[in-house]
């Protein structure tokens, strides 16, 4: 098994934990209807993604 042959230094330590504090996740706005949305995501609200519609959303 691989053994490290030097120990890391703190400030080591902390930058490689820094890199996996939480982050806020970031939304955008839907062009057809405006509602705060996840990119990469179809709008959950009237079911459009990049300009087209892709899911068949009922009125409530």
């Amino acid at each position: 098994m691989a053994v490290p042959k030097r120990r890391q230094s703190k400030s080591r330590q902390k930058m490689r934990r820094g890199a996996k504090r939480w982050r806020a996740p970031i939304f955008k706005s839907c062009p057809e209807c405006g509602s705060r949305v996840p990119s990469h995501i179809a709008c959950p609200s009237c079911g459009t993604y990049r300009d087209r519609q892709v899911i068949e959303v009922e009125a409530i």
